[in-house]
């Protein structure tokens, strides 16, 4: 069954939008088709897309009616724009490279009746015809299939921007590199300047249960739709704390449209040479006046509806710290871990569990790192730090989210840092909390340090071997690293055995068998 949406009566500018929009539906593998008589916009069209695909990075889009082919390296994949007016025979598609074109990035195909049978089945087809004028047209998209869901959802997102009123040719929209997950993120940004973020986030299916009939999503305690996220921004939005301002949302379809706070993310302005203590010191100072905060159930939402924030539970502990012996082992061995060697893990793991959930409660937003905090020269306090990924929010030891940030899975934070940090952390909470438990509380950053790099190395090792996404590997070292500093306390002597005798050292830095 064939989907199908239509945009009548676009102007150039108009055409060049929604070439931005449906630059932001593409990925790796596809094949744009486009359909129309000689001056019906297609390489119009195309230009616009290649220029919103590359962020401009091209001086020029020619068009390939002579060379055939056009390649462009953009930041997400490759583009091969094809013009196959002059080709002679279906087979020269061979020639030109359109399958391997399609192995790096996506092809965009003009008069791609010419290749008879040579292009991918589930491709997109676009079909620009003259409109209610010659200076106007008419635009349908088609795909079979299982494009059909992606044309439904670019169309729902066109309809949304248009409602929230930042559709139309006043505002343009350029894709954002986003986290590891399903999401997806695009700037939009106003003649006048003004700009915000789309957050493109529908419910995720529910994946296998790998547990008591409960898939992982499940047991760990993951947000599985936007819900999560509007609750808990205008929980923290109220208490005073920089999270972006939502400026309009369907919260049934998983979009939401909210406050750019800009791109001065911690990670990002190390690397360009701002002093990293003085901005972690400041994200410091955010967690410490977040425990005056104490996390009420259940959050109201927008549509009169409520979200409860889940606390940490052994299940959800366990479940990940079991990444590393479920993904990490296999790929550092070639097979899996032997049932005997599990259950030391287990055990080890049981009795620090036992003692982490009775560590006193609060906020625990779970990914307060480098990636997810920007820095706001213009807000003062507390406020000067952007908060930005917390739909995962959980209550729970408030050592966690400590941990998070001084032991960064992307950027190397020095041993002194950390210490100093850790200290300054401890000093303020107990100055403000008389009854404070420095000791409780180092045992729990410690122990939580280990859990959640143990459950690190595990994704990580899991994006490489599920996904294909090698790039993780290359924080493995670090990982390791801080995993090594939180088995050195005290407490955590029968867990560092287990580490020692089974993934000792030496081993830590050899390649994965992926």
């Amino acid at each position: 069954m064939t989907a199908s949406v239509s945009f009548p009566d676009l102007d150039e500018a108009a055409l060049r939008r929604l070439a931005e929009e449906f630059a932001f539906a593409l990925t790796p593998g596809d094949t744009l088709a486009l359909e129309g008589d000689l001056g019906a916009g297609k390489t119009t069209f195309a230009r616009a897309l290649i220029r919103a695909l590359t962020g401009d990075s091209v001086a020029e889009v020619p068009s390939p009616t002579f060379t055939l082919v056009q390649t462009y390296t953009a930041p997400r994949y490759d583009v091969a724009h094809f013009d196959l007016y002059r080709l002679t025979d279906a087979s020269e598609l061979d020639e030109l490279g359109y399958d391997s074109s399609l192995g790096r990035g996506i092809a965009i195909v003009e008069w791609p009746a010419r290749a008879g049978d040579r292009l991918s089945d589930q491709r997109f087809t676009l079909t620009l015809s003259e409109g209610a004028s010659e200076t106007l047209r008419n635009v349908q998209l088609d795909g079979p299939g299982l494009l059909g869901p992606r044309i439904r959802r670019f169309a729902e997102i066109h309809v949304f921007l248009e409602r929230a009123g930042w559709g139309g040719t006043g505002t343009s929209l350029s894709y954002l590199q986003g986290d590891a997950s399903a999401r997806r993120y695009a700037r939009l940004t106003k003649t006048k300047g003004d700009r915000a973020i789309l957050m493109d986030a529908p419910r995720q299916p529910d994946g296998p249960p790998v547990r008591d009939g409960k898939p992982y999503s499940q047991i760990a305690h993951l947000a599985e739709d936007v819900r999560a996220f509007v609750a808990v921004d205008l929980a923290l939005a109220h208490a005073g704390f920089s999270v972006p301002q939502i400026f309009a949302h369907d919260l049934a379809a998983g979009l939401l449209l909210i406050e750019d706070l800009g791109d001065r993310v911690f990670g990002r302005e190390v690397q360009s040479g701002a002093d990293q203590a003085t901005l972690w010191r400041r994200a410091v100072d955010v967690l410490v006046a977040l425990r005056e905060v104490r996390p009420s159930a259940p959050l109201p939402l927008p549509d009169v509806t409520t979200h409860t924030v889940p606390p940490v539970d052994r299940q959800s502990l366990a479940i990940e710290t079991e990444l590393l012996i479920d993904w990490y082992w296999p790929a550092l061995y070639g097979n899996a871990i032997p049932a005997s060697a599990r259950a030391e893990f287990n055990a080890a793991w049981d009795e620090i569990i036992t003692r982490l959930l009775a560590a006193p409660r609060g906020w625990l937003l779970r990914d307060y790192h480098s990636p997810n905090l920007i820095d706001l020269p213009d807000r003062s306090g507390v406020r000067s730090v952007g908060i930005i990924d917390f739909q995962d929010a959980m209550i729970g030891p408030e050592a966690y989210d400590l941990v998070s940030l001084l032991q960064d899975a992307r950027l190397d934070v020095p041993p002194s840092l950390e210490g100093t940090l850790l200290q300054y952390y401890i000093r303020e909470v107990t100055r403000r909390e008389p009854d404070f438990d420095a000791a409780q509380f180092r045992f729990t950053y410690y122990a939580l340090g280990a859990q959640r790099n143990t459950k690190i190395a595990g994704i990580f090792a899991r994006l490489a071997m599920r996904d294909g996404k090698r790039q993780y590997l290359a924080h493995m070292p670090r990982i390791w690293g801080y995993l090594a500093r939180d088995l050195e306390a005290p407490e955590l002597a029968p867990l560092k055995a287990w580490y020692d005798r089974h993934i000792p050292p030496g081993m830590r830095g050899r390649a994965l068998a992926i």
